[in-house]
């Protein structure tokens, strides 16, 4: 099989979707991966690292989409659109629930879309998304602490205080992978830390793991509104696998929170759990809602690229080899988890949740394969 490795394009997306690593995999096993020029230079990755490998390096972004199998890291944007055509295999983060337009293009031109925050192992866990997700919840306080600064427009409290001062209030919505990382730097950094869950066993889990330096509450519409407009930070980390993520935070609760506090919400490439949420960038990363400073960047894995590239692929190798020595068909036969990551399929919509977001037919997987 022929495998392609676009360079990225998102603003500030340094990431690659593949290592030389992963690229000896595929050419070990008789495989061809192109790779586009420059494509790993963003993550520390040279070209002369990528040809040792047994790659090729292909001059344009039109060369490397040519594949069979094209593995990315996010979402094509409108660019390259133009490269979308019936029979290629998309591998990438995909969120289509929040993508309306690009769903919509996928199933115009036929692409077999895998999605790697749908690929489901039969306990429930997201093993591609999970990685991401632990750099996600690290940095979200990371980039919290640093926009409470007063010069970037925040109330001026450290997270940590300092004896005779209060420490800063740490609200994080839902205690998965986001929540437990982000909880973790929050701690560490000093924090008073409450995390809102509706699972007992995740509550029970964060308290056994923090002890006394987590406050956990179930996440109900009265502890919510209490424990956001009482925060310094406030941290939506909230996921339904595939789906739009629910709006568990309204303007108006927002609009009660002190002035300069800060809202990061991971689940913005979902659409966002905080109602006045909308996708940033890296270069533009925060605005404000009455008073509030709202750090929404889709992508924030990328600022630490080559960390991120590194975890992401560790995770994403085993199917790209799974893909390319089985073929699309048969592997998704024989993998059931990789099938759960099929959201769109010879101009069908095979993922319930992306159906149901957009107002499209949804048809089984199953039933277009045969």
């Amino acid at each position: 099989m022929i495998i392609g490795v676009p360079k990225e394009i998102k603003t500030r997306e340094y990431r690659v979707g593949m290592t030389p690593a992963g690229v000896r995999q595929l050419a070990s096993r008789g495989h061809t991966v192109l790779v586009e020029r420059g494509a790993g230079e963003g993550s520390g990755l040279r070209d002369e690292q990528y040809v040792h490998a047994g790659a090729r390096i292909v001059p344009s972004a039109a060369d490397a989409w040519g594949a069979d199998l094209v593995v990315k890291v996010k979402e094509p944007l409108p660019a390259e659109f133009e490269h979308f055509r019936a029979g290629l295999v998309l591998y990438t983060y995909l969120h289509l629930a929040a993508e309306p337009v690009l769903t919509r293009k996928l199933m115009e031109k036929k692409v077999r879309a895998i999605a790697y925050e749908t690929i489901q192992l039969e306990d429930g866990s997201l093993p591609l998304l999970r990685p991401m997700s632990e750099v996600a919840g690290r940095m979200a306080v990371q980039a919290g602490a640093t926009t409470l600064e007063k010069w970037r427009g925040g109330k001026g409290v450290l997270l940590g205080g300092v004896p005779g001062t209060r420490r800063g209030r740490v609200a994080i919505l839902g205690g998965g992978v986001v929540g437990r990382n982000a909880a973790r730097i929050a701690i560490g950094m000093g924090a008073q830390v409450t995390v809102l869950d509706i699972s007992p066993k995740t509550m029970d889990y964060l308290e056994d793991i923090f002890g006394g330096a987590i406050e956990t509450l179930y996440s109900n519409p009265v502890n919510i509104e209490e424990a956001v407009t009482r925060a310094d930070l406030v941290i939506g980390a909230v996921l339904v696998p595939g789906a739009v993520a629910p709006k568990l935070v309204d303007r108006a609760a927002v609009s009660r929170m002190e002035r300069g506090s800060v809202i990061v919400d991971v689940a913005v490439d979902q659409g966002g759990c905080i109602e006045t949420v909308r996708p940033t960038s890296h270069d533009a990363p925060t605005y404000e809602v009455d008073g509030v400073i709202h750090y929404c960047v889709p992508n924030m894995p990328g600022a630490v690229a080559h960390t991120s590239t590194f975890a992401l692929t560790n995770v994403t190798m085993r199917y790209a080899v799974t893909l390319a020595d089985r073929g699309l068909d048969r592997a998704l036969r024989e993998d059931p988890a990789l099938a759960l990551g099929v959201n769109c399929y010879d101009g069908q919509c095979t993922y319930e949740a992306v159906a149901q977001a957009h107002g499209l037919d949804y048809t089984a997987l199953s039933a277009v394969l045969g």
